[in-house]
């Protein structure tokens, strides 16, 4: 394992560890455990690490179905900060989101639920000429995801307009890209939760005088779920690779379209072999199905990225 893998496998680990303490980690918690700043230049009090990292801490909250607002305040808004041309305004909020006194909120042009919205201290609305900083409405949505806090956001004015650092990039349809692959991320974490718990189900539940993981049926049906895992996986890591390197490919598409999807299968596997038990409050498998339900149709569904790629090919 090289330096770079054993440094993930580190961060891996002590994500695990916090995140096992309770689903809930409340916002000053990721900003002492350095997850929010990881992508904020060590100027300015961050980690000045990548993407690859805050993909790590993505996978581990869907590993453990965690409740925060990781993804609108932090991966989407530094990711957000970060594209943007050096200024007074962008200084002040990239610092504030490092040290945590301010909490940011993302919607882009055209998007109808905006994640973590809700008590956020301002909304950056993302086009695809500029950034704004503007005063808004939050409206809470409620979802069946439990996990999740989305919000309708109605803008009432703009107080700042903030330029990218190079108007020729598709600013826009990077900021999605990044959004489809943390989501795939959580998604295979989610996955990878599910697989390890069916299994560990399956040592111990015996029926007729067996392991339910003796019979076949229950065999294949893990394996099945193990390949769509490692297949993810795969998938998931070119597209991590492509959004640190800021490249507008399939692979991005590639990775929502499948992982998603894999993680709501995955997921409704492990409540049928965990049977009765499985569709019950107590089991938690429902937790993790409705988070992945959700993931799979927040910024795009399997459908509308297969669509994406089909253009490409044309």
């Amino acid at each position: 394992m090289t330096a770079f893998g054993e440094f993930h496998e580190e961060l891996r680990s002590v994500a695990g560890d916090l995140l096992a303490k309770g689903r809930e980690a409340d916002w000053p918690s990721l900003v002492e455990a350095g997850w929010v700043g990881l992508e904020v230049p060590e100027e300015f009090g961050g980690a000045g690490a990548t993407f690859a990292e805050v993909a790590v801490i993505c996978e581990e909250m869907g590993r453990a179905a965690s409740a925060t607002s990781y993804l609108g305040s932090a991966v989407l808004a530094v990711g957000v900060l970060n594209m943007l041309a050096p200024s007074a305004v962008r200084h002040e909020l990239v610092t504030g989101v490092a040290t945590g006194s301010i909490r940011l909120a993302v919607t882009m042009d055209g998007q109808d639920f905006v994640p973590d919205a809700e008590g956020a201290d301002r909304i950056l609305l993302v086009t695809a000429d500029g950034v704004s900083v503007v005063d808004s409405r939050v409206i809470p949505q409620p979802v069946l995801d439990e996990t999740r806090r989305l919000a309708t956001v109605i803008a009432d004015g703009s107080t700042e307009t903030l330029c990218y650092a190079d108007a020729s990039i598709d600013r826009l349809g990077l900021l999605r890209n990044r959004a489809a692959v943390a989501l795939a991320a959580d998604s295979l974490g989610i996955a990878e939760a599910m697989l390890a718990a069916t299994v560990s189900y399956a040592k111990v539940r015996q029926q007729f005088g067996r392991p339910i993981g003796s019979f076949q049926a229950v065999k294949h049906a893990c394996a099945d779920m193990l390949v769509q895992v490692q297949v993810a996986r795969q998938l998931v890591g070119a597209a991590v690779e492509s959004v640190v390197q800021d490249r507008d490919d399939t692979a991005a598409s590639m990775a929502k379209a499948y992982a998603c999807g894999m993680a709501v299968d995955v997921a409704g596997k492990a409540m049928q072999l965990h049977g009765g038990i499985g569709y019950t409050w107590e089991s938690g498998v429902h937790v993790y199905l409705k988070r992945a339900a959700l993931n799979r149709s927040l910024f795009g569904s399997p459908a509308a990225h297969r669509r994406r790629l089909a253009k490409r090919y044309r």
